[in-house]
């Protein structure tokens, strides 16, 4: 098969990777990839949200299937475009991806369909959020209605700040249209969990949870990012807990879905709370997750090019799908800077092999004569396999230690929470 893959980050990394197992693979192409995706997959250089471009691509390359992995495009309906020219798609179409592309939407669909969330108001006129703000309880959480790379979330622990947030989003339009609606909503309290899930919009098979770790910096300090590493599995989702989700929240949201007459195929991602009242959602995606993708694909065991084909065909229940028992930790390493300003350009070397057991995805670096420069504020995910979770932690930080950049940073403690959790119950 000739597959393109859609993205460019570390996530597509890791999807490529995964597909490179296969042996129904014959070509992997990448739109447009990055630098150390060239290693692994023929990289186009063209937009991910190209899809004039990415339309002429898969005609002149017999595209016999693509995986569409970034949000942006999935919204704006590239699936809906590929499968009209006859190329089989991995990923919701348009209609669905809205779970996703609109808060308020997905919101609404939740509380129309009973599916556990967080109490919430959504708001088109500044002046009447900012009276709900005077009365609202605080802490709050505060959402551009749109998709604004992953950044368009505020916890506000304050009201000058909950209204701070709502009139950069409202009136200094910092998100652009994506913030002309916000959602203002309950703050809620518990571990969060993160579960992929492939669906066929009849069939759903939740893949190994996991943890992410949003905040820049160690013990959960400084801004928010789009993910400095994960571990999966997450220790706080037990069996009990899973089954609870599958009968609460998977299959009621897959069956709301279908009612809308919006059937979800592909990978769909369901962000929880497990509050003190039971597992709440906080939010979905129409995609696999990104860092979440880097620790749960290294663990699946069988073939990703027959799932994702049998996701798009409707015949998951037929699909055979296998996660190993071990654990896997993924260390992102970053610009210095980042998520805020951040220089580029520098050279990555690896002064061993990769270990085994180990995989380097590349986020954000470009190939110039040869050489990897950094190219982006999430640069690399180094992600390890091991037989647990301490044993995966170890030694994805030691396969740190082996990769160089200048103004390199990471943090030192992805999945300590997870390590003293496992700690304390096992005294």
């Amino acid at each position: 098969m000739n597959i393109m893959v859609i993205g460019g980050g570390g996530r597509e990394h890791a999807i490529i990777k995964k597909l490179k197992q296969s042996s129904k693979i014959d070509i992997i192409f990448a739109l447009p990839g990055n630098g150390g995706i060239a290693m692994d997959a023929v990289c186009t250089g063209i937009g991910a949200s190209d899809i004039s471009a990415i339309l002429a691509f898969a005609k002149e390359n017999s595209i016999d299937f693509a995986v569409v992995a970034p949000d942006d495009p999935l919204v704006l309906g590239v699936v809906d475009e590929l499968e009209n020219i006859g190329v089989p798609c991995f990923g919701p179409n348009k209609s669905a991806a809205i779970i996703e592309g609109s808060k308020a939407f997905s919101k609404n669909l939740m509380k129309n369909y009973s599916i556990p969330t967080a109490d919430y108001e959504v708001f088109t006129d500044v002046h009447k959020a900012l009276n709900y703000l005077e009365s609202a309880p605080i802490p709050t959480v505060i959402k551009a209605d749109g998709l604004a790379l992953g950044k368009g979330v505020v916890i506000a622990m304050t009201r000058d700040e909950a209204k701070t947030a709502v009139r950069s989003m409202m009136e200094d339009k910092v998100f652009g249209q994506s913030g002309a609606t916000v959602v203002i909503e309950e703050y809620l309290e518990g571990p969060e969990v993160s579960v992929l899930s492939f669906t066929d919009g009849k069939t759903l098979v939740p893949m190994v949870s996991s943890m992410d770790h949003k905040r820049a910096h160690d013990g959960d300090t400084g801004l928010n990012t789009g993910g400095m590493g994960t571990v999966a599995p997450n220790p706080y989702y037990t069996e009990e807990i899973a089954a609870e989700c599958m009968e609460k929240i998977f299959l009621p949201t897959i069956n709301a879905m279908n009612s809308e007459n919006r059937s979800f195929k592909g990978c769909l991602y369901f962000g929880l709370m497990l509050t003190a009242q039971g597992p709440k959602v906080i939010e979905y995606n129409c995609r696999f997750g990104d860092p979440e993708t880097q620790v749960v694909l290294p663990l699946l065991e069988s073939d990703l090019v027959d799932i994702m084909v049998a996701t798009r065909n409707g015949t998951l229940c037929d699909a055979d799908i296998r996660f190993s028992n071990g654990a896997a930790c993924c260390v992102i390493m970053a610009s210095s800077g980042y998520p805020e300003k951040y220089e580029k350009g520098f050279e990555i070397t690896l002064s061993l092999p990769e270990p085994a057991d180990t995989e380097i995805y590349v986020a954000g670096a470009r190939l110039e004569n040869g050489k990897l420069l950094t190219n982006g504020g999430r640069v690399l995910g180094v992600t390890a396999k091991g037989e647990d979770l301490p044993s995966a932690v170890a030694k994805a930080y030691e396969a740190v230690k082996l990769v160089h950049f200048d103004n390199s940073f990471y943090r030192r403690d992805i999945g300590q929470k997870a390590l003293e959790f496992l700690n304390k119950e096992a005294h």
